[in-house]
């Protein structure tokens, strides 16, 4: 008998990691970011053996984000922090619109961490979790993967300004109208994860009765 849920995948990975040998494994960097220098090889579709390639792998723990809405006030809460990664972009502000969002601890799930970072980002407490799903977000490189939910929260006890003081984490809290994030976000620059989430967002509150059976939970 067919597992049900097997039923679901399009698609199934040709090689798994045994299709792989590491001929020289060297970290590179250990600070904030990891990286480790890869001499590997690999088998290829045509089941021949790759020669020797080199690769570079950006490695940090895995993160969770989370887009939080009030149903009954019709807002969603995102944050406004400095971004290091798009300063080197000349023609964009540094400072990014976007999701809550943290790093998972290694006592954590990503649940936990979204509820904390709810807390820490924005001040406020998650009524109800809904998770929207999990990517990597440049896998030619960078060992991260994220996991995203959308948190039902009460806007009203958000903070204006939040962040843990000793990361140095200086947070703007901005509460805006759904349907003007909806309209807007693609024309702002912002996170992977928060595309994603207001992608996600956006089909189902144009969906009849969606934002109304979040009030009645």
């Amino acid at each position: 008998m067919v597992d049900d849920k097997q039923e679901d995948f399009i698609w199934q990975p040709t090689w798994s990691h045994d299709a792989v040998t590491v001929h020289k494994k060297q970290r590179v960097h250990d600070g904030f970011y990891k990286l480790d220098a890869y001499t590997l090889s690999h088998r290829t579709f045509a089941g021949h053996i790759s020669p020797p390639l080199e690769r570079e792998q950006f490695f940090r723990q895995d993160a969770a984000a989370v887009l939080l809405f009030d149903p009954r006030q019709d807002q969603i809460v995102l944050v406004e922090q400095f971004r290091v990664g798009v300063f080197a972009q000349r023609e964009e502000s540094p400072w990014l619109l976007e999701l809550v969002a943290g790093l998972i601890e290694p006592s954590e799930s990503a649940e936990s961490t979204v509820l904390r970072e709810a807390q820490e980002e924005a001040g406020c407490e998650i009524n109800k979790l809904i998770p929207i799903g999990s990517f990597y977000n440049s896998p030619g490189g960078f060992a991260e993967k994220t996991w995203v939910y959308c948190g039902i929260i009460d806007a009203d006890r958000c903070k204006t300004h939040a962040g843990v003081a000793h990361e140095h984490e200086d947070i703007l809290v901005h509460k805006l109208d759904a349907k003007k994030v909806i309209n807007a976000y693609s024309n702002w620059i912002t996170s992977a994860s928060t595309v994603i989430a207001l992608q996600w967002f956006a089909s189902r509150y144009q969906q009849p009765n969606w934002v109304h059976s979040l009030c009645e939970e």
